[in-house]
């Protein structure tokens, strides 16, 4: 099972580092603008979110018009056993640099419990299947998070089309999403033993 994790998680990071800078930068667009037309995001008062690194799809663009709209919006920042706590998001200049490459907000700590209140989780990827199975980077970190929230959270992981429908090999500790999005738009998914938000 760690095997075929790690082939396929190799398989899609490389065709990240391939993609050109114009290709990043339309995704990053296309992903927002779904999200934000998503009647979930539009009823959100609390989202959780994350600063995209890397050959992720971009969040910036998203994380700007969340606070813009007078959303609270709520950023993990990465505890040493790889849990994550969060914290509210003050703009771009309260990040900081921290471990892995990432970005933290430098606010108040809200504990690893805060993320079971927002309304909408979004969270990182390198693949789904159509169940919502969900391949991360195999820290676990997500899963935690996925595991605080109401079973009726909407929970939504951002990819790019081609990882859209793949075959996520699966543990007993993974946790599934009810939503992908990604260019090709918004995709409300059918949890194995969850229901489907909105329809």
């Amino acid at each position: 099972m760690s095997a075929a994790k790690t082939a396929l998680r190799d398989r899609v990071l490389t065709a990240r580092r391939r993609r050109p800078l114009l290709e990043r930068q339309e995704v990053a667009r296309a992903v927002a603008e779904h999200l934000l037309a998503s009647p979930e995001v539009r009823r959100a008062a609390t989202v959780a979110a994350y600063v995209s690194v890397g050959g992720e799809p971009g969040t910036a663009l998203l994380l700007e018009a969340l606070r813009a709209s007078g959303r609270r919006v709520l950023l993990p920042v990465l505890l040493p056993d790889g849990d994550l706590d969060w914290s509210r998001h003050e703009g771009d200049g309260h990040l900081r640099p921290a471990t892995r490459g990432l970005l933290e907000p430098d606010g108040e700590r809200l504990g690893p419990d805060a993320v079971a209140g927002a309304d909408v989780l979004l969270v990182p990827g390198l693949a789904v299947a159509a169940d919502g199975m969900r391949l991360g980077r195999g820290g676990g970190s997500y899963d935690r998070a996925l595991a605080r929230v109401p079973v009726d959270t909407f929970t939504c992981v951002l990819l790019h089309d081609d990882e859209v429908g793949l075959d996520v090999p699966r543990e007993p500790h993974d946790r599934p999403v009810t939503a992908v999005v990604s260019p090709a738009g918004l995709r409300r998914l059918r949890p194995t033993g969850r229901p489907c938000p909105g329809g």
